[in-house]
């Protein structure tokens, strides 16, 4: 749990404004204010739990390495079974995307049509959409 931990804190504190807590006893990462992801043990199994756009969330239940995120799945939160196999670029993805909608300072609150905005190391850019 320690390097997935360190891993998680290094993407999540690189993103502007963002700050660790603890919340329910499990590390919660914040930006102004709104969760956008939190590492947490649910019935024994390692998870990083984050938003999604609600209308994507059914795409992601399809997949076995993800399930709804108790008690706030029902707010477009999914959990990613750490023991399931996994890219680290890819939780930055979905990571940058949870931070996005979380709505954090100097974050555009909706993406320009045609394009994904993206946030890593301090610095937005925008790329098309895949």
């Amino acid at each position: 749990m320690a390097d997935i931990l360190a891993k998680l804190r290094e993407i999540c504190l690189s993103l502007p404004a963002a700050e660790e807590t603890i919340t329910f006893g499990h590390p919660t990462f914040r930006a102004a204010g709104k969760t956008f992801a939190v590492l947490e043990e649910y019935k024994g199994e390692l998870s990083i739990a984050f938003r999604v756009e609600r209308s994507l969330q059914d795409v992601f239940l399809k997949d076995p390495r993800f399930y709804r995120t108790p008690y706030v799945g029902k707010h477009g939160w999914v959990s990613l079974r750490v023991s399931s196999r996994f890219r680290w670029a890819e939780v930055r993805e979905l990571l940058a995307e949870s931070y996005r909608l979380a709505r954090a300072p100097r974050v555009p609150k909706r993406a320009v049509q045609g394009k994904r905005v993206t946030a890593f190391d301090s610095r937005f850019s925008e790329r098309p959409a895949s």
